[in-house]
C-alpha cells in the first residue's frame, strides 16, 4: 500500500484489488465447477462465472469514472483463498464430500468479495462518487446472494450428502 495516502488512494487501492480478484475467480470457476459433482452446483458455478465476467467489465467502467487505467494489484488473499480451494479439489477424493468442501471455499471467496465491494461502497459515498457507488453497490448485493445460494444448496442438500 506504499503510497496510499488518503481515502482516494485507498480507493483506487482496493479497486484494483478487487479487480486481480474477480479476474482471478474468472480462471477458478470453471475449475471448480469441472470438479463438482452436483449438477446443482455446476449449474450455480457456470451461472456465477458469467455474473463474475460482468463484475470485471462494472470495475472498468468504475475505473474510467476515476481516470484510471483499469490494472489489477496481486492479492494474496484471494490467492491463498483459490489455492486452498484447488488443494481441497485434489485431496478429497469422495466426491460427495469434495462438493461440501467446494461450497465452503466458493463462500470464501463470496466472503472475501463482500468485504471488499462493502467498503468500496462506503468510500464511494464518502467520496461523492455516487455513480461507482451504485455500479459497486449492484456487484456487493450480487456477492451478498450468490452467498446465500451456496448456504442454502449446502444446507439443504450438499451437506446431508457428504461422507461421514
Amino acid at each position: 500500500m506504499a503510497g496510499t495516502q488518503n481515502l482516494t488512494d485507498l480507493f483506487i487501492h482496493t479497486l484494483k484489488d478487487i479487480y486481480y480478484a474477480e479476474q482471478q475467480l474468472v480462471k477458478a470457476l470453471p475449475k471448480m465447477e469441472e470438479q463438482a459433482s452436483d449438477a446443482s452446483l455446476k449449474k450455480g458455478f457456470k451461472a456465477h462465472l458469467k455474473q463474475t465476467e460482468n463484475h470485471v467489465k462494472r470495475l472498468e467502467k468504475v475505473f474510467g469514472l476515476c481516470d484510471v487505467k483499469p490494472t489489477g494489484e496481486k492479492c494474496d488473499g484471494i490467492d491463498g483463498i483459490i489455492k486452498e480451494a484447488e488443494s481441497v479439489m485434489k485431496e478429497v477424493k469422495d466426491e460427495k464430500t469434495r462438493d461440501a468442501a467446494i461450497i465452503a471455499a466458493a463462500q470464501a471467496a463470496e466472503h472475501y468479495e463482500i468485504a471488499r465491494y462493502g467498503a468500496l461502497v462506503s468510500w464511494a459515498q464518502q467520496l461523492g462518487m455516487e455513480e461507482a457507488k451504485n455500479i459497486l453497490r449492484d456487484t456487493l448485493g450480487e456477492e451478498k446472494d450468490e452467498d446465500s445460494k451456496l448456504t442454502r444448496l449446502a444446507e439443504d442438500k450438499l451437506n446431508a450428502k457428504a461422507k461421514a
